[in-house]
């Protein structure tokens, strides 16, 4: 019998999604040790990563900061709209996608009255609605738009939009969950107040907190705004510039991970490296599943580097539980579609991960469809992939 308690010593299954993703050894090494969340350790690690974040979204520490708020990605979005939407404001939320409505929904449930511009998800935002929209609308406060959209994988022009909302009073918050630390954002250029996204994505840290990149005079003038006692920003970051400490628990071992990430996300490169290496595992994707005679989802123009949605194959053999279960037991992770209209599943490009292990999953891929007896209705040019060096 195996000791309680043993870690098995098998390689982690390879995660192909947008988050929580596959992380290196010495990312998970950092988890293992214990700090005190009042200790002055953790204090200048919180400090280091508030810093970092700024310095990452290449905004001035003099007009920007860093908050961090315990949970998820979602839990940072209900906190920015919870305490940035004021008492009487207005939210206008541009949607194309789950990701989008969800926050459509945060800010319903919060009894802030909102408009929403909806495209349809394989659609950029409509700038012109939104121009007339503000126009029209002298009461909305704030914008928010997600920048790449996890549902299709289509990146959202969050600099044209942003020089629609800066003609009119309005604060600008940005979703920047899966996009942040790969696709570059010039946070003073596009005119975004707030910036929100999590550890888990492009940094390839893990899950238990989200980060808020905000501008100081607007976050200053959201005194009396919250909604929430916990999910208050400001409070957050006046604790945080008070004695450096969270206001309650903090996910120390979380923390202690994505200061590992951040070392290792600047050794790589920083933001130009991240996107070159994950356009490269893009490209290797595409091109090998286009030779497998699968489809993407969106048009190549919109179609970020982030995640991909492919269409299931016209097969009457093909079944997404029994393909997910043989790529699962193959050890390798991908995700089920979210698309309203369409029968897709979505394949990952981020974390830890190269193009060899592109060439790796692809091969399973077509095993997995031959065995599956998918394969004799594709279209398919050549029978092997070439592995890549990591």
């Amino acid at each position: 019998m195996k000791p309680r308690g043993q870690i098995p010593s098998a390689k982690d299954k390879m995660l192909f999604t947008p988050g929580p993703l596959t992380t290196s050894q010495t990312v998970k090494q950092a988890m293992l040790r214990d700090v005190g969340s009042w200790d002055y350790e953790l204090r200048e690690v919180v400090k280091e990563i508030r810093l970092k974040l700024v310095e990452i979204a290449g905004a001035n520490p003099r007009h920007y900061t860093t908050v961090l708020m315990q949970g998820s990605g979602s839990f940072g979005l209900e906190a920015v709209v919870g305490s940035t939407v004021p008492p009487d404001g207005k939210l206008l939320a541009i949607t194309n996608g789950a990701y989008g409505d969800r926050i459509a929904t945060i800010a319903s449930m919060l009894n802030i009255e909102t408009i929403v511009i909806k495209s349809a998800e394989d659609k950029t935002p409509d700038l012109d609605k939104v121009k007339s929209t503000l126009e029209v609308d002298s009461n909305i406060t704030n914008v928010i738009v997600v920048h790449c959209e996890t549902t299709t994988g289509i990146v959202n022009p969050i600099e044209k939009i942003g020089e629609i909302v800066k003609q009119y009073p309005a604060k600008y918050i940005v979703d920047a969950m899966s996009s942040f630390g790969a696709i570059p954002i010039d946070l003073t250029e596009s005119g975004i107040d707030y910036l929100v996204s999590s550890p888990n994505k492009c940094i390839e840290g893990v899950p238990g907190f989200s980060f808020i990149v905000a501008k100081l005079r607007s976050l200053m003038e959201t005194e009396g705004y919250a909604r929430s006692l916990c999910l208050d920003i400001l409070g957050q970051y006046k604790g945080f510039e008070k004695n450096g400490q969270f206001r309650f628990t903090p996910p120390t071992h979380t923390l202690m991970a994505f200061r590992q990430a951040i070392a290792e996300f600047e050794a790589e490169g920083g933001v130009e490296a991240r996107s070159a290496r994950y356009q490269a595992n893009y490209k290797t994707l595409i091109d090998g599943m286009r030779r497998m005679g699968f489809k993407e989802f969106l048009h190549p123009d919109d179609q970020g580097y982030i995640i991909t949605s492919f269409y299931y194959p016209e097969s009457d053999r093909f079944d997404f539980n029994e393909f997910y279960k043989r790529l699962h037991d193959k050890n390798y992770i991908i995700y089920s579609g979210k698309i309203t209209f369409a029968d897709t599943f979505r394949i990952g490009n981020i974390g830890r991960i190269f193009e060899s292990d592109i060439y790796d999953l692809l091969a399973a891929i077509r095993e997995v469809t031959d065995q599956m007896g998918v394969r004799s209705k594709y279209t398919l040019q050549g029978s092997k992939f070439p592995r890549a060096k990591p």
